[in-house]
C-alpha cells in the first residue's frame, strides 16, 4: 500500500508544527487562484504560482518528487516537455491516496500513484510528440493525500545546452523562451534548483533568474546534491546557504533527495525523507542548517507554502483591482458589439423569425419603388429603361430611310401603274421586319445588366441581413442564383415571343394614321414600354415574391442552432468578450470573499 511519512519529526508528524497553524488560511487561498487558474483568467492577467526551473540534472525531478511522494518521469535530456502544473492537496480522515492529470479536453482519475509516470509520458506525447520535442499546452497533475502539503507548483523544462540527436537546433532557446514566458511575470515566484557540485554562478537557470527579477525579491533557490560536494568546499557551500554569494531576499534551502543509485535500489520516498534528515543531523558543516531552517525537503515545503500564500495575500488587492478594471472595459466593450442570438430555444426561433422577416423587408422595399424609399431599385433600373427608349428613339431615322431605300427599289423593279405612296405591303412588312431584327439584340443586353443589377442589389441585402450567419447567407445566395436563373429564361422567352408578335406588323387604324405623318416606327412606343414592363414584372416583382415566399419556407423545421451558427469577426469579438466578462464576473465574486 502507498504510504508516505514524508514530513516527520522524531517520527511525528508535521502537524502540530505546520498545519495546525497554516492549513486554515493555506487551502483556502490556494485553492482560490487554483480555482481562478481554471476560470482561464490567466487568459487576462498573471496569477501568483511559482515556476521551477532548473538546468538539466540539477536534480529538478528529484525535488518536485519528494514534494509530491510520487515518481515523475526520468530520463537523460529533456525529461519535463510541457510545462506541468502540480496540484498537492492535503485530505484527512484516512481517505485514500488519488490523483487526477488533464490536459487538452483529456480528463483522467486513478489511484494508483505508479501510474504518475506514464500518465505524464502519454500526456507529453499528446502534446508534444514522440521524441525530445517540447510543447507550451499545459498538464495539470492533482495529487490528492495524506502526506503531502497544499501547494500548486509549475514544473518547466530543464535548460538544454547542447541539442541532442532528433532535436532542432535551437532547441535551447525554445525552451528558454518558454520558461521566461513564466518567469517574467511579476505575480511568479522563481524556485531555481541549483546542484552544490557546480559553480552557482554559472548556472543558466539562476541567470535568467537574475536577468527578470534582478533584486533577487522573487527567487528562493534550492541546492541539490550536497553528498557530492568536493570535500574543502563545504565552507562555500554555506556562505550561498547564507545569502553571502549571490544574494536573494528568499534566501536559499538545501535538500537531499534520492540518488539514481536509492532509486535502482527501490529506496521509498519516505526512507529517502528519513535518510535526508539524518543526512544532515550527522554532517559536520551542514546540520546547522537544520537548526536555522534552511535544510530538508520539510523546510522547503514549508517556506514554499509559507512564501505562496504571503504572494497571494500581497497580489490579492491588485488581482482585485485589474479584474475590476478589466471587467469595466469588457462591458462597454460588450455595449458596442451587435447582439447576436438568445440562448433560449423559443427566444432564439423568434429572433431567427424576426431576422427572416428583416431580410424579406428588405427585399420588398427593393422590388416596390416607392418614393423616398433609401432601398429604392428603381432608380438604377429607370435610367437602364430610359436607355433602352433612346436607343429606341434613335432607330427613328435609319426606319424612315430603310423604308425610303426599300421603296425606291421596289419602284425601279416592281411598280408597275400604281401611283407613288400605293407601294405593296410587304415592303413596309419587310422594312419593320428589319428593325425587329436589329432592336432584339439591344433588348436581351437590356435584360442581361438589368439582371446582375438586381442580383448585386439582392445579394447585398443577403449579406447586410445575414451577414453574422454564413448558413443562412448560403441558403439565400443559392435561391437568389436559381430563382433568377429561372426568373431570366422566362423573360428571355416573352421578349422574344414580344418580338416575333412584332414581325407580324399590326397595329390599329388610328394609331397607324397617327404615327404614318411623323415616319415613326410603329413598334417603338410599343417595346419601349412592353421590354421593361416584362422585365419589371418577372426580374423584379415575381422575383422578390418567389424569394421572400422560399426564405420563410426555411422556418418549417429549420434546425435553428445550425441556421443561427455565427463565423463572422463580429460575433467572435462578442463571443469572446461575453466569455471574458462571465470569468471575470465570477472571479470578482470569488475574490470578494477574500479582499
Amino acid at each position: 500500500m502507498h504510504n508516505l511519512s514524508l514530513f516527520l519529526i522524531d517520527s511525528k508528524p508535521l502537524e502540530g508544527l505546520f498545519h495546525s497553524h497554516l492549513e486554515e488560511r493555506v487551502r483556502p487561498l490556494i485553492d482560490l487562484i487554483d480555482s481562478l487558474r481554471q476560470l482561464g483568467i490567466e487568459e487576462d492577467l498573471a496569477l501568483p504560482s511559482i515556476a521551477v526551473i532548473g538546468d538539466q540534472s540539477s536534480g529538478k525531478s528529484s525535488v518536485l518528487e519528494a514534494l509530491s511522494g510520487v515518481a515523475l518521469p526520468r530520463g537523460s535530456g529533456i525529461v519535463t516537455r510541457c510545462p506541468l502544473e502540480l496540484k498537492l492537496r492535503k485530505i484527512k480522515g484516512g481517505v485514500q491516496w488519488r490523483a487526477t492529470i488533464s490536459y487538452r479536453d483529456e480528463y483522467i482519475e486513478f489511484d494508483d500513484p505508479s501510474l504518475v509516470g506514464t500518465y505524464v509520458e502519454e500526456a507529453q506525447n499528446e502534446l508534444a510528440g514522440d521524441g525530445v520535442g517540447i510543447c507550451d499546452d499545459l498538464i495539470t497533475l492533482e495529487i490528492m493525500s495524506p502526506d503531502v502539503c497544499d501547494l500548486t507548483l509549475i514544473d518547466l523544462p530543464g535548460i538544454a545546452r547542447v541539442p541532442v540527436k532528433g532535436q532542432p537546433d535551437d532547441i535551447g532557446d525554445q525552451i528558454k523562451s518558454l520558461i521566461r514566458s513564466f518567469i517574467e511575470k511579476e505575480q511568479t515566484i522563481n524556485l531555481v534548483v541549483v546542484p552544490c557540485n557546480v559553480d552557482i554562478a554559472t548556472t543558466e537557470a539562476l541567470r535568467m533568474a537574475q536577468e527578470v527579477d534582478p533584486e533577487g525579491k522573487r527567487t528562493l533557490a534550492i541546492l541539490t546534491k550536497p553528498d557530492l560536494v568536493d570535500k574543502g568546499t563545504e565552507k562555500n557551500i554555506l556562505d550561498i546557504v547564507n545569502n553571502q554569494v549571490i544574494p536573494l531576499s528568499k534566501g536559499y534551502i538545501i535538500v537531499k533527495c534520492r540518488g539514481q543509485r536509492q532509486i535502482d535500489d527501490k529506496v521509498s520516498l519516505a526512507e529517502a525523507t528519513r535518510v535526508e534528515k539524518e543526512f544532515f543531523k550527522r554532517h559536520e558543516y551542514f546540520r546547522c542548517l537544520l537548526n536555522e531552517e534552511k535544510a530538508t525537503v520539510q523546510c522547503l515545503a514549508t517556506k514554499l507554502t509559507q512564501d505562496l500564500v504571503d504572494h497571494i495575500k500581497k497580489s490579492l488587492p491588485l488581482l482585485s483591482e485589474q479584474i475590476r478594471k478589466q471587467l469595466w472595459d469588457c462591458r462597454k466593450e460588450m455595449g458596442q458589439c451587435e447582439p447576436g442570438p438568445p440562448l433560449d430555444p423559443q427566444k432564439r426561433k423568434d429572433f431567427l423569425i424576426t431576422t427572416m422577416m428583416k431580410f424579406n423587408d428588405k427585399i420588398n422595399r427593393l422590388s416596390t419603388g416607392d418614393a423616398g424609399n433609401n432601398d429604392n431599385l428603381f432608380v438604377e433600373l429607370r435610367s437602364e429603361f430610359k436607355k433602352w427608349n433612346e436607343y429606341l428613339e434613335s432607330t427613328k431615322t435609319s426606319f424612315h430611310e430603310t423604308v425610303q431605300t426599300i421603296m425606291k427599289e421596289y419602284d425601279l423593279k416592281y411598280r408597275g401603274r400604281e401611283l407613288p405612296g400605293f407601294s405593296d405591303y410587304n415592303v413596309f412588312e419587310t422594312a419593320v421586319q428589319i428593325l425587329v431584327v436589329k432592336l432584339k439584340g439591344p433588348a436581351i443586353e437590356t435584360l442581361r445588366i438589368i439582371k446582375d443589377t438586381i442580383q448585386k442589389q439582392f445579394s447585398e441585402a443577403s449579406r447586410a441581413c445575414f451577414n453574422n450567419y454564413p448558413f443562412l447567407q448560403c441558403v439565400a445566395t443559392n435561391k437568389i442564383e436559381n430563382i433568377q436563373s429561372r426568373q431570366e429564361a422566362k423573360v428571355e422567352q416573352r421578349i422574344l415571343e414580344q418580338f416575333e408578335m412584332e414581325e407580324l406588323v399590326y397595329t390599329q387604324d388610328g394609331i397607324y394614321f397617327k404615327t404614318l405623318n411623323e415616319t415613326q416606327p410603329i413598334i417603338v412606343q410599343r417595346l419601349a414600354d412592353q421590354v421593361p414592363m416584362l422585365i419589371r414584372y418577372f426580374m423584379l416583382k415575381e422575383f422578390a415574391h418567389l424569394l421572400c415566399k422560399e426564405m420563410l419556407g426555411l422556418l418549417d423545421g429549420a434546425n435553428v442552432v445550425e441556421a443561427l451558427r455565427e463565423e463572422s469577426e463580429v460575433s467572435r469579438r462578442r463571443v469572446s468578450t461575453q466569455n471574458r466578462v462571465d470569468r471575470l464576473t465570477i472571479a470578482q465574486e470569488k475574490l470578494s470573499n477574500f479582499v
